[in-house]
Order: C-alpha cells, then sequence, then structure tokens
C-alpha cells in the first residue's frame, strides 16, 4: 500500500455484508457488518461458538468469502491480496503453537529445538526490537521446545509474531500502520507477563499507529486499554461502540461485570429448548438394560 493511502485511511477494518459458513454448516455470519478506525484496540467478546475466532481468522485472509471487497484490511482484500500478511502490515496471533514460513505454511513448535533457534530464524528483524520482546516476554533463549510448558511456548509465539509485522517496515515513518489480530494470546501467561504485554500493544497503537483486534475472556484491566468493543451473539454484532460510550460500564463495577450481564442473558435465552410431547417419549424396555444394547457411549469408541 503507498503511503498516501495509508494517510488518507478512514478504516484499518471494514467488513460489509458478509456472509459465511463451513461446508456443509448452518452460516455463522450473516449480512454480517463492522469497522474499526485506525489506531484502536477493540475488545471482541462473546460467548464461545459465538464466531469470534472464526472473524478473525477471516480478517487475517485465512479464509475466503464473497468478493475482494466484502473484507478490507487496510484497504485491501484480506484474502485475495497476498502481499497484505507477506509484507507484515496484517499479523493473526493465536491458535496452534506453530511458526509461519513466509507465505507458505507452518510447523509446529514442540520440536526439540531452542527458543533461539525459533526466535533468530526470523530474518530480517529490528535486532534492538527483538532484545526488547525477549526481556519483555522474560524468554530464556536456551528453553527446548518440547520441554517447556504452555505458557513459555506461548511467549516465544507472540515473541515470532511480534517481531514479523516490522521486519520489511522498519524504516517507514510514523504514518505507518498495521493491523494485529489476537486470539486469546494471554490465556496461557502470568498476570505480569499479561500486563507488561498489554502495555506493549497500547504502545504499538500510540506510537506506530497500530490497531489491534483482540478476542478475550479475560477482562481484569482492560476498562483502561481498550478504546472499542465488538459484541457478538451468534454471528451477529450486538454493539460496536467507543468504550467510553458505553452506557452499560458507566453504571457497573467493571468491564467484566458487563459482559457477564450479556452472556448470562445469552444462557437463560438457549436454556429454554423444545420439549417433546409425552407421547413421542419411548417406553422404558425390559431389554434397555441388557449388555448386548447397543449405546451411544459404545458407538463413541469405535
Amino acid at each position: 500500500m503507498k503511503m498516501e493511502e495509508m494517510k488518507n485511511l478512514s478504516n484499518s477494518v471494514e467488513v460489509s455484508a458478509m456472509n459465511f459458513s463451513y461446508e456443509g454448516q448452518f452460516p455463522i455470519f450473516a449480512n454480517f457488518n463492522l469497522k474499526i478506525t485506525p489506531g484502536s484496540r477493540c475488545l471482541l467478546v462473546g460467548a464461545n461458538g459465538s464466531g469470534k475466532t472464526t472473524l478473525l481468522k477471516i480478517l487475517g485472509g485465512k479464509h475466503m468469502v464473497g468478493g475482494k471487497d466484502v473484507v478490507r484490511v487496510l484497504n485491501s482484500s484480506a484474502f485475495h491480496d497476498t502481499q497484505l500478511v507477506c509484507s507484515g502490515n496484517l499479523s493473526y496471533l493465536g491458535g496452534s503453537w506453530s511458526k509461519t514460513i513466509g507465505c507458505a505454511g507452518e510447523i509446529p513448535l514442540q520440536g526439540d529445538f531452542s527458543a533461539e533457534h525459533m526466535i533468530f530464524g526470523v530474518e530480517g528483524v529490528d535486532p534492538v526490537r527483538r532484545e526488547k520482546l525477549i526481556d519483555l516476554l522474560d524468554i530464556d533463549l536456551q528453553w527446548r521446545m518440547h520441554k517447556v510448558s504452555d505458557g513459555q511456548r506461548r511467549r516465544v509465539q507472540i515473541c515470532m509474531g511480534l517481531l514479523h509485522p516490522f521486519q520489511y517496515l522498519i524504516t517507514l515513518t510514523m504514518a505507518l500502520k498495521q493491523v494485529l489480530l489476537l486470539d486469546e494470546v494471554t490465556v496461557d501467561l502470568d498476570v505480569v507477563a499479561r500486563l507488561d504485554l498489554l502495555d506493549f500493544f497500547k504502545e504499538e497503537c500510540e506510537e506506530r499507529g497500530a490497531t489491534i483486534v483482540y478476542a478475550t475472556h479475560i477482562f481484569d484491566g482492560l476498562e483502561t486499554w481498550a478504546t472499542d468493543l465488538a459484541y457478538i451473539q451468534d454471528g451477529e454484532l450486538k454493539k460496536s461502540e467507543k468504550l467510553s460510550d458505553l452506557q452499560e460500564l458507566k453504571s457497573a463495577t467493571n468491564l467484566l461485570s458487563v459482559v457477564e450481564s450479556w452472556l448470562r442473558s445469552e444462557t437463560k435465552r438457549e436454556s429454554k429448548k423444545f420439549v417433546p410431547p409425552i407421547s413421542n417419549i419411548r417406553k422404558a424396555s425390559p431389554f434397555d438394560n441388557s449388555p448386548f444394547r447397543s449405546s451411544r457411549h459404545m458407538a463413541y469408541y469405535r
């Protein structure tokens, strides 16, 4: 993307009338719309299965949806413009423990090799930034990746993911912008590492003009960290607004209590399930207790 286009960018993320479903399944998104402005730190909230991870993967160019103008990230097609990812302007962090190799594929981060081997294997990075991330995440370069804990492995994954967005861009000016998509990246981190990482992300937005979309179920300290919030319920965007304009937060103790009230309302709605008429309920048979009768439990293990 040209520098002049970056300066005039009105939205870092723009989704217009998006429809998406996995093959053979009901639609997850139908006529879905979302806009996120540059420099935002947007929380993506919702219950498990609401579509948060799918949305982040779509924004990250991992799923194709409709035409080239349906999902736009930094004014480019998230799926069709491969240069968007390869240049480092767009980065997705989350999912399995893996290292992206260029634009081709991924390898697992659980083999018998050191953290140093993985981190210093990312080429073309800013060495000052690399040292800062190693220190920030408290990474021991001698860690063997097949022996460390999930939290330590997550630190290495985050470090590598945050090196990539700037490996080609470190000489450009403050007008440059990137989009970081974070899918539960702090779930395995301790409190100190999580807070330090959130401060780092905030610095990325304020000093480098990055836009962050962060899906999480951990809300401690996010009232003063986030600038925006998008709430998804069953693939539908229920709320999208500045956190400072969120009316529920003004009368609540914290953000956690607000999100909890939304999700509990969903639970009450979903609990009203269909109960079959008595006439449709099969009567018990003496054969039900026979050891030769097949069961769903038995079928599961076949």
